[in-house]
């Protein structure tokens, strides 16, 4: 899903137009103007990481038949995942050992982490399909990785930099100045926050599809910055024609 596009910066211009100081060789300098602007963006991602449980346990009249049962179900999980393009180093598998009353119980999780989530769609339903209520699958955990949220923090700035250059410019061709280059650009409030804040699911979290948890887990970021920029002089009359 692409990000959407940034909104249209809240702008504030505002020229200053004092006179600058005499100059040590008497005559008056050239005044010196700015043009003072506000803008914002907003943007959001997407995870990147699902992680995925998948449970399976047996008890058994001896350790070695229970143990044996809970095994040839953990290689075919592994082999099915292997097939399917999941590496080894994204797979852990834990397993616990207990007695209950005069039986062996194993009780085995495997925990995978996926990149592409179509890719664990197509895995989590073929063992569903071939192991039917011998395997327990978790719903999937949808998470961003640190340089996800690294790189959102610097779009989203990114964004709010170039909104409140482009209504720098604006104001300026309005007065038929050109612009300079930026004299000060300062980050004034960043948010972050995860899911729509207008959404509301009133279903159990076990019930929501899986776009709809894709949709919670998407984290959003904004920016508002306050940048000064000089004012060179008249726009070039050959730029206004192009």
């Amino acid at each position: 899903m692409a990000l959407p596009a940034p909104p249209p910066a809240r702008v504030l211009p505002e020229l200053d137009t004092a006179p600058a100081p005499l100059g040590r060789s008497g005559p008056l300098a050239l005044p010196g103007r700015e043009v003072h602007v506000s803008g914002s963006a907003e943007l959001s991602a997407r995870p990147d990481r699902a992680r995925v449980s998948m449970r399976v346990s047996s008890r058994k009249e001896t350790a070695a038949a229970a143990r044996s049962s809970v095994s040839r179900r953990l290689e075919y999980i592994a082999h099915c995942a292997r097939q399917r393009g999941v590496p080894e180093e994204n797979m852990t598998v834990t397993e616990d050992f207990s007695r209950v009353e005069n039986a062996y119980q194993v009780e085995a999780e495997v925990c995978m982490m996926f990149i592409d989530f179509g890719k664990m769609q197509n895995v989590c339903n073929l063992l569903i399909e071939k192991l039917g209520t011998a395997v327990t699958i978790s719903p999937p955990h949808f998470y961003h990785t640190p340089e996800a949220i690294d790189t959102l923090r610097h779009q989203v700035c990114v964004a709010a930099v170039g909104n409140t250059r482009q209504k720098a410019q604006e104001v300026c061709r309005l007065f038929g100045q050109s612009l300079g280059k930026p004299l000060l650009i300062k980050e004034e409030e960043t948010k972050e926050w995860g899911g729509r804040m207008d959404s509301y699911l009133p279903r159990s979290p076990d019930s929501l599809t899986l776009q709809e948890r894709i949709q919670n887990a998407t984290a959003y970021a904004s920016s508002r910055v306050f940048a000064v920029f000089e004012i060179k002089g008249k726009e070039n009359r050959r730029n206004k024609l192009l």
